[in-house]
């Protein structure tokens, strides 16, 4: 297992930004895909975004198509999620993961269920109040 720290998070009006973080110490990440998930109270986790590194592609779930931006930096093994235009039904726990099967890539790692070799954050809550 590898540690991931997340930061950022946190309590806005709906329409605000948020940014998340999250590290991977000691861990080089260049050929691993990073994502991020979320988890409301009482819904299963879901995928947010995923960046693979091979191809560059992002993906991205309906939800937050065109209001999240999900980056890298290799350099510095992070992966950052930029949040925009906060709806209220954004709220939940948020998780960065790393797969630790390096160079997978496809539009199925939206689902996390898949992700079963792979790090997780320990979470960091995204509350938007109206």
């Amino acid at each position: 297992q590898v540690r991931l720290v997340e930061s950022g998070g946190g309590s806005v009006q709906a329409g605000e930004s948020l940014n998340l973080s999250c590290s991977a110490h000691e861990f080089a990440t260049e050929l691993h895909a990073m994502g991020w998930f979320r988890q409301a109270p009482g819904k299963e986790r879901e995928g947010v975004a995923v960046i693979f590194t091979r191809s560059g592609t992002k993906l991205y779930a309906d939800a937050v198509k065109g209001r999240f931006a999900i980056e890298k930096d290799n350099a510095a093994n992070t992966v950052y999620l930029e949040m925009n235009n906060l709806k209220t039904e954004d709220p939940a726990i948020y998780y960065c993961a790393l797969d630790l099967i390096p160079g997978r890539d496809g539009s199925y790692l939206l689902n996390p269920a898949l992700w079963d070799l792979a790090s997780w954050g320990q979470g960091t809550q995204v509350t938007v109040f109206s």
